[in-house]
């Protein structure tokens, strides 16, 4: 049986990494409904018999319904693919969600919280569970016995694998160890926006990250997981789909002695159709505003710079003068705490009040 298993789309989401980038968070907008036809496309092309979708298909709290349209009638194009969709914590099975009342296409099966299993054929079943609220502690998913072992047994999930912090404990932690002695032939998981296979031939445990990049936080190719999938064998490929990607450049600074040096050198670099950040590193020679560096970039893709560099003065060796610069520093850094503020507030009061002296 062929399927695909994709999750976190994040319809209508605000892309708010790109706030302030022109027009690029209507782009990207635009680019989710091209990744989604792609999807289609290629389940229509390559006859796939169930298309997985493991949550996060749209944000409860922006989707119009224009987009939920455009969805389903996607959805009536592959009659004959089986979907199914496990809502999670960005698009809950709520009383007044669109998962709850609106009219999906007949080939669309949804979960809701109590764990059901589905038979697709004489040979497979699938086991799903949605979330019904924006939080999900405890799921059940962790206790359930398969009741036909022999048959091919799947499992469409929102959740955190292996959660070990009190924030990924709120999404429906799931144990991996618990989830192999279960004894499942395929585990479509969703959340986790990056890519990750356990690389088991049997019970494979699978995120395949979102179709489409959301931030810096999510370097890389993004797209779908293709597989086959018999009892006992599953085989998996991963297809990129996104054209874009999140990307980070670093430019040392260490030999530049003004703003205008850094922004000729961000403004030399041979850039793509890909998002960037600028990275600063090295030792400034000087006061460095990003807001004001970022305005005379000439690419627009560039959306964010950012300044990692250090001071190039020895303040620890300048704190031992006993003269105007010493006395300086030592008053800067008193009055500093005193505010209560940060390490970098501190360094670029100090390195102003160098550079004037």
């Amino acid at each position: 049986m062929k399927f695909i298993h994709t999750a976190d789309m994040h319809f209508d989401t605000q892309f708010d990494t790109l706030a302030g980038a022109g027009n690029m968070s209507e782009i990207r907008r635009l680019e989710q409904r091209k990744i989604m036809k792609k999807i289609i496309d290629y389940c229509r092309d390559n006859s796939i018999q169930l298309l997985l979708i493991s949550g996060d298909l749209y944000e409860h709290k922006f989707i119009r319904k224009s987009s939920i349209n455009y969805i389903n009638d996607l959805f009536k194009q592959i009659p004959d693919t089986k979907i199914f969709i496990s809502p999670g914590n960005h698009d809950p099975y709520l009383q007044n969600s669109f998962y709850n009342t609106y009219k999906w296409s007949e080939n669309v099966y949804i979960f809701k919280d109590e764990i059901e299993k589905v038979q697709i054929d004489e040979n497979t079943n699938i086991y799903g569970f949605g979330f019904t609220d924006f939080y999900c502690h405890n799921s059940g998913i962790d206790n359930i016995v398969l009741d036909e072992p022999n048959k091919t047994n799947i499992l469409i999930v929102h959740g955190s694998l292996d959660a070990n912090n009190d924030e990924y404990k709120e999404y429906n932690s799931i144990s991996s160890k618990k989830l192999k002695n279960i004894g499942f032939d395929y585990i479509a998981l969703g959340h986790i926006h990056k890519r990750y296979d356990n690389g088991e031939k049997t019970g494979r445990v699978i995120y395949p990250g979102s179709p489409i990049s959301m931030g810096f936080d999510e370097l890389g190719e993004h797209g779908m997981i293709i597989g086959e999938i018999e009892k006992g064998q599953v085989k998996t490929e991963f297809i990129k789909l996104d054209e874009r990607e999140y990307k980070e450049i670093e430019v040392d600074v260490t030999n530049m002695e003004s703003q205008e040096e850094i922004i000729e050198e961000i403004n030399s670099i041979s850039y793509s159709d890909d998002l960037y950040k600028i990275i600063l590193i090295g030792r400034r020679n000087g006061p460095i505003n990003t807001k004001e560096i970022l305005k005379l970039v000439e690419n627009q893709n560039v959306i964010k710079v950012k300044d990692h560099t250090k001071l190039s003065y020895d303040i620890e060796k300048i704190i031992q003068q006993d003269d105007i610069r010493g006395k300086f520093v030592k008053n800067i850094i008193k009055r500093c705490e005193e505010e209560s503020l940060s390490e970098e507030e501190t360094q670029t009061a100090i390195e102003i009040g160098l550079e004037a002296l």
